[in-house]
């Protein structure tokens, strides 16, 4: 049985959680409250830390006794009922600060599940589209595009599943054709993967035009050998080919042929020092 602390008035919290009896006001119809419902079965209580301090004490009263009393009556009624309490906060700072009570924080820790938010969580974001995709394509199956795949695995994802179910639901109804496209996403997705779309070329070709000037650069001490600065490098052929045609041929120290043919001769003289040449070429006579 699920209880959303969140969305209960505090005045009807006791009615909601342990109910109300018959004729106890005006017009008023006796009803049980979640935890009669969820007698031996399990009772959610969803968002747990935003309860009160007042309806704190209540709720610790009925897990502690196992017992609830319905508004208008004095009469305790036993219940056998299993809580699995959920936030979306730390409550054991919330317990350091005063804001949660520490006998009711011990009542509900038992067994500690921590759920990743979404965005640590980048293989659930597919398989949850899917299935918000089923729920919500009641007159038409919907296929997901590549770039709306990416675009939606790459958002931060703040508001955790709630924003995503809430963004395909919006997809659905904007989108025109039986494909979901990018264009369908809200625009905080979409230019969030734009711009680490950018961010990632810009990057990419830096590192590309870094890595040329590298080669250009041991290229020019072998003399421009290729097969040389190949070596130097560990790096194939064509792989030196293809840095050398990232950048300008000028942005590297190249500018004619010339260039070239002098700094092959100085690695050749640099590889092959001539030899010294004798002090006198006459033959010396011994006396």
């Amino acid at each position: 049985m699920p209880v959303n602390c969140a969305a209960i008035v505090e005045t009807l919290l006791e009615a909601e959680l342990f109910g109300i009896e018959d004729r106890t006001a005006t017009g008023v119809r006796g009803r049980r409250g979640k935890f009669e419902y969820a007698h031996e079965g399990t009772l959610f209580l969803d968002e747990i830390a935003d309860l009160s301090s007042g309806a704190q004490a209540k709720l610790l009263r009925a897990i502690q006794e196992l017992s609830v009393e319905r508004v208008g009556t004095t009469g305790a009624r036993r219940v056998d009922v299993r809580i699995i309490a959920a936030t979306n906060q730390n409550l054991a700072d919330l317990v350091a600060r005063g804001a949660f009570r520490l006998d009711l924080f011990y009542r509900v820790q038992g067994v500690e599940i921590i759920v990743p938010p979404l965005r640590e969580r980048p293989d659930d974001v597919l398989e949850l589209t899917e299935h918000f995709l089923e729920r919500h394509s009641t007159l038409r199956r919907l296929r997901l595009s590549l770039a709306a795949s990416e675009a939606l695995v790459a958002h931060a994802w703040p508001g955790n599943v709630r924003e995503l179910e809430r963004v395909i639901e919006r997809a659905v109804a904007l989108a025109e054709s039986d494909e979901l496209r990018l264009e369908d996403l809200p625009s905080s997705v979409v230019d969030l993967y734009r711009g680490n779309l950018m961010s990632s070329f810009a990057l990419g070709h830096t590192m590309r035009a870094w890595g040329s000037r590298y080669a250009r650069l041991v290229l020019n001490r072998c003399g421009y050998n290729k097969r040389r600065a190949c070596r130097e490098l560990g790096i194939s052929y064509h792989t030196l080919r293809d840095y050398l045609r990232v950048l300008p041929e000028h942005q590297y120290g190249f500018t004619s042929d010339v260039d070239r043919v002098r700094a092959r001769q100085a690695a050749l003289a640099a590889a092959c020092p001539p030899q010294a040449e004798a002090a006198s070429r006459e033959p010396h006579v011994a006396p």
